[in-house]
């Protein structure tokens, strides 16, 4: 192929990748007689960018078997594929190639490690790059001031934060999610808002939709439900879902139903709501023990049409990233894992342990609804994890939504059965199972 034409092809697939159209330029790239490194990075970088890690990964693999070596630019592309993946051991060996093949861990990828151990549930191996840079940059800091925070190691955040400053580095605004969600997992709501004020007073940062969140966390957990309301209300700028979702997740764990149905009235009558909302007002009226509510909000989401988001859980085992849907059947070995799920349910029956059916929205008889959780997608990752791995090795689950109350209490138990630590990743922060008892402290 003319080097001319080459460039012409890469110059088109970068168009398409940058534009989410990622198999028109899987096409092209499939076309190229001849490829050059470039156009790895850009087909990498294109399934990194656009959601799909597994594609990067795969890709990756090809291309070592084509004896291409990658460059700084591809490592990059495939740490953020693995910190979204959950990806622990896929990423622990691209750190090993790195090192043996020359690689140089510079800030920038030194920072992207921090990073995708952190989003694996590895801040133990986080730490230790963090320690192995010499010139560290704020942007190096922050990844591991909000990798403490995102765990719950809160006062690991804090004091890096502190020693930043010390040091003579000016905080960002990234600095500031990474303390204020320190805070909020903690529980220091004066010192959380002694850092919010300080943003703008000290530093001259103006606040953001990210470090509202944090502060409606903050209020949240700690039972100040109408303060964080205000706060909300009295914004510069426009709360989001997730904003008005972490509200109303407190109403639930706070047994606010009278807050969350008004807080749920606002958002339908602004076209703010989503099917979240929904499910969480379904959930404060359920702990409530208000079935007449709980009926009306199903009721308007069936003749709404509105449908709940589907749980998608993934787990790697030996280096391959397996993805389970509730109730999915399709994995090779499906037929053990069910089995491995009925073995489950009969040690959470010894333990007396009673299924939280109240959170499940189908009209269905009470059998029906034990049923329906048993095959929660976590839960299947989980029983692929126990029968895929030796007894004693963590087992870590990605999920795409926030773990379900069901599914959490089951964690616990399965943690202090099996003796096993088992980290989950959910859309709000990590858990950490240990012998019955969870990091979130039951707060998520």
């Amino acid at each position: 192929m003319p080097k001319r034409s080459l460039v012409s092809l890469t110059a088109m697939m970068t168009c398409y990748a940058k534009h989410g159209k990622l198999d028109e330029a899987r096409m092209l790239f499939d076309e190229m007689r001849e490829r050059d490194l470039v156009c790895w990075n850009v087909m990498i970088d294109g399934y990194t960018q656009h959601g799909m890690p597994n594609q990067a990964l795969l890709l990756f693999r090809k291309m070592l078997r084509e004896r291409i070596k990658p460059n700084e630019v591809t490592v990059l592309s495939l740490l953020s594929a693995c910190g979204q993946l959950g990806a622990l051991e896929s990423g622990k060996w691209l750190h090993t190639y790195m090192e043996s093949n020359g690689i140089q861990i510079n800030v920038h990828v030194g920072t992207a490690l921090i990073d995708m151990y952190c989003k694996c549930g590895s801040v133990e191996n986080a730490r230790l790059v963090f320690d192995s840079i010499q010139d560290k940059d704020v942007v190096a800091w922050n990844s591991m001031i909000v990798g403490y925070a995102m765990h719950g190691f809160s006062q690991d955040a804090l004091e890096l934060f502190n020693e930043m400053l010390e040091i003579g580095y000016f905080p960002s605004d990234i600095s500031f999610i990474g303390v204020l969600s320190a805070c909020a997992y903690a529980g220091l709501v004066d010192e959380g808002k002694e850092f919010f004020s300080s943003m703008k007073l000290e530093y001259g940062i103006e606040p953001k939709i990210e470090h509202y969140g944090c502060m409606v966390n903050l209020l949240s957990r700690a039972g100040h439900l109408e303060e964080a309301y205000e706060l909300i209300k009295n914004m510069k700028i426009d709360p989001d879902p997730v904003l008005w979702g972490t509200l109303l997740g407190a109403c639930r764990l706070h047994n606010n139903a009278t807050l969350g149905e008004e807080i749920a009235e606002y958002l339908v009558r602004h076209d703010l709501a989503n099917s979240g909302t929904y499910i969480l007002l379904s959930n404060i009226y359920a702990a409530a023990g208000n079935w007449e509510g709980v009926a009306k909000v199903r009721g308007v989401m069936k003749e709404s049409g509105i449908q709940k988001e589907p749980g998608c859980s993934s787990i790697e085992v030996s280096n391959k990233v397996h993805e389970f849907l509730a109730g999915d059947k399709k994995h090779p070995k499906s037929k053990e894992i069910y089995k491995m799920l009925e073995e489950i349910n009969g040690w959470l029956k010894a333990q007396g342990y009673t299924p939280h059916t109240d959170i499940v929205l189908h009209d269905l008889g009470e059998r029906q609804k034990e049923q329906s959780l048993q095959v929660h997608s976590e839960k299947l990752a989980m029983a692929f994890g126990l029968i895929s791995t030796k007894p004693g090795t963590t087992i870590t689950i990605v999920k795409n939504l926030r773990v379900c109350s069901d599914c959490h209490a089951v964690t616990k138990l399965i943690s202090k059965i099996t003796g096993r630590k088992i980290i989950m990743r959910d859309r709000n922060r990590f858990h950490h199972f240990v012998n019955g008892s969870c990091s979130c402290g039951d707060y998520w």
